[in-house]
């Protein structure tokens, strides 16, 4: 009997934790009328329309023919298209307390052939709560280790990893070891750097692995390829990017002359501190950059304490592409608009924030061809908000499209806070 009870408590919890269905393929041509459109570019359309038919975007503007068209009344509202967050592990890591639920790091320090494609979950519970904010897509990738493995670009609604992946194996991880590494010194809470004692042989390592994939791709398939060194063939054709994990300039500068030494053909830079001081030098070799720390404190004492707030429309001053994503656990990755809008009152207009989340980022990881902006002939993948979408006060994601099929936006958190809600607001 106790088993009985055991196991129907547990299905009637399992029952609340599941994630929505996803949507069926758009089945009819949708209009939304009256809207202000933030296209991705910087430009924003009053009073317009954009229509979308078997999941593309057939037109933009304001005076567009709707005859046939489900109409959607969007007056007062703003359409925006669907925010892209780089470097998460979404889908890989669900709650870090819980071994079993977490797979985003192999074990190793050399692991191109890892593939964080096949391991992302789509019924992961964390993805309803970034939708819920206008994040539609995620750049899944790997860490651990010094070369980490393969991220793939996914959409936010789907039922299996094949359905869910844009682009596959867009890119390789590489965290460029640190000469000097910090050391906090409890007994006299100070911070100090000491010398790497291994970053000579972290080094060496690094040159080998390149060394050898370089060959292996240059000798063509043989009969028993090395999957490890197959899995980096993509960095020399430039079907696959090096996005490389550093905060030290100095570092930064190595990492991009190594690469570029190798004959990697896509370079992005990851990181926050050391960015600004890299500036010039990333902006004369055309190396985008993603910056992962905007809501955080302050690297040095002397630093201004809204330095990381401003980081960003600096490196843009300083001519360097700049992408942005929410650092940290997956959880997190929903906060994405609201650091653009960080950004936006210290250095940048709205627009140009908001196309950091959208059109830069997607054009950093090479999918600029079907999102990141609302223009025809790109996938329908956006969503219309009531308020500011960079404004936590104000953001309230209505509904929401991907490949034009219009999503669930309730999630767990969502049906728990209205369940609640009901009880204590006293409705």
């Amino acid at each position: 009997m106790k088993r009985l009870i055991f196991a129907a408590l547990l299905a009637a919890g399992s029952a609340q934790a599941i994630t929505p269905k996803p949507a069926p393929v758009q089945a009819e041509p949708i209009a939304i009328v009256g809207a202000t459109v933030h296209v991705g570019t910087g430009a924003v359309l009053e009073n317009a329309t954009i229509a979308f038919s078997d999941g593309k975007i057939t037109a933009v503007g304001t005076a567009i023919d709707t005859a046939g068209h489900r109409l959607i009344d969007a007056s007062g509202k703003h359409v925006y298209p669907g925010f892209i967050l780089p470097d998460s592990d979404l889908g890989l890591n669900e709650v870090g307390a819980v071994r079993a639920t977490v797979d985003d790091t192999e074990t190793g320090t050399l692991n191109p052939s890892v593939r964080s494609l096949v391991a992302y979950n789509t019924d992961s519970e964390l993805i309803p709560t970034l939708r819920f904010n206008g994040v539609l897509i995620a750049q899944v990738s790997p860490g651990g280790g010094i070369v980490s493995g393969r991220s793939s670009i996914m959409q936010l609604d789907a039922w299996n990893w094949e359905d869910a992946a844009v682009v596959a194996d867009d890119g390789l991880f590489l965290s460029w070891p640190a000469k000097q590494v910090g050391r906090y010194d409890w007994s006299s809470r100070s911070f100090s750097y000491v010398e790497n004692k291994n970053y000579r042989q972290q080094i060496n390592t690094i040159e080998q692995a390149f060394l050898d994939a370089r060959a292996h791709a240059a000798a063509g398939n043989g009969a028993h390829p090395n999957l490890k060194l197959e899995a980096m063939r993509g960095l020399f054709d430039g079907s696959m990017a090096l996005f490389i994990r550093s905060n030290d300039p100095v570092d930064m500068v190595r990492a991009v002359e190594f690469a570029r030494a190798q004959g990697v053909e896509r370079v992005v830079m990851l990181g926050a501190d050391g960015l600004l001081d890299a500036a010039e030098y990333l902006a004369q070799n055309d190396i985008p950059v993603i910056v992962n720390g905007v809501h955080r404190l302050p690297q040095h004492e002397h630093d201004q304490l809204d330095a990381p707030f401003q980081l960003p429309g600096k490196l843009v001053a300083a001519g360097v592409k700049t992408g942005l994503t929410y650092p940290g656990e997956n959880m997190n990755g929903r906060n994405l608009p609201f650091i653009a809008g960080t950004a936006s009152a210290y250095g940048l207009g709205r627009e140009q924030a908001l196309t950091m989340i959208t059109l830069t980022n997607a054009e950093i990881l090479g999918i600029d061809d079907q999102l990141g902006s609302l223009e025809v002939g790109k996938h329908a993948t956006l969503f219309i908000s009531s308020g500011d979408a960079l404004d936590m006060r104000s953001n309230d994601v209505t509904q929401a499209f991907i490949d034009g099929r219009e999503i669930e936006l309730k999630g767990m958190q969502q049906e728990l806070y209205e369940r609640f809600e009901e009880k204590y607001s006293g409705k």
